[in-house]
């Protein structure tokens, strides 16, 4: 007898879903990258470092030259962050 091994399939949409409105993400970011993820952003100076505070489903939420206002922006929408490297 063969046993099938259970895996536990999730949909693009499920795991997407995962951690929303619970867990935030922190990255720091490239200039060239900002148009991309908040297109309504001025044009930024190349030297300076950003920061940006994702949802956990990738939905922008804060971008800052400040990395720990990206922390008090998750404490204060009550999300638990990690960072990306």
């Amino acid at each position: 007898m063969l046993l099938k091994e259970a895996h536990a399939l999730l949909t693009p949409s499920q795991l997407a879903h995962i951690g929303a409105g619970e867990v935030a993400y922190v990255r720091k970011m490239r200039s060239e990258e900002v148009s991309r993820c908040f297109p309504e952003a001025p044009v930024i100076d190349p030297q300076l470092d950003l920061w940006a505070l994702f949802g956990a489903d990738g939905t922008p939420i804060l971008l800052t030259d400040n990395r720990s206002s990206t922390f008090f922006k998750a404490a204060e929408d009550d999300l638990k962050t990690i960072s990306v490297h």
